[in-house]
């Protein structure tokens, strides 16, 4: 029973890490990555579409992204798609692709991004010490239901392996 609150735990563990590694890669560094648009939707025959699927994002500099929709119909909705989109982007258009240059970080928004990325380091911090709590709280509980005094040892062992599995996910 131990073993499957430790696999359990370790599962959701590596989940707490995934999203937080993708929250993490969704911060505007300065650097263009196609991850920026991630979250932009555009209106394609009357769905809602990631901008991934409706053309091909390519970071040909270091701080250029340029989008090449497969429709070219789509590029003046693309770019609405990302002028209303919280990201700050402008967007250059040539008929064919869309450029956009990602600008310079300036000293004050390094210093708003470090304490986002604290804040969000911090959150996933906290889910997995949470995580843990609830999996040594199962143990014990489990050990209180099987009664018997060898409940303690068995459940030793068990805050060792969630305590280590605790530390190699921070």
């Amino acid at each position: 029973m131990q073993q499957r609150i430790l696999q359990e735990t370790e599962s959701r563990m590596k989940k707490t890490i995934e999203v937080t590694a993708t929250k993490l890669s969704h911060v505007q560094t300065g650097r263009a990555t196609p991850a920026l648009l991630d979250q932009v939707t555009v209106t394609y025959y009357g769905t809602k579409s990631p901008l991934s699927q409706v053309g091909t994002i390519t970071t040909p500099e270091p701080r250029l992204l340029v989008i090449q929709p497969w429709d070219k119909t789509l590029i003046t909705e693309i770019e609405k798609a990302i002028a209303h989109s919280d990201l700050g982007l402008s967007t250059n258009n040539d008929g064919n692709v869309i450029r956009i240059l990602v600008p310079e970080l300036t000293t004050e928004r390094r210093t708003e991004l470090t304490k986002v990325v604290r804040k969000l380091a911090e959150e996933g911090k906290v889910a997995i010490r949470n995580i843990r709590r609830d999996a040594n709280d199962a143990v014990k509980k489990l050990d209180g239901d099987s009664g018997g005094g060898g409940g303690k040892s068995r459940g030793r062992g068990g805050d060792k392996k969630r305590g280590k599995s605790t530390a190699e996910q921070e």
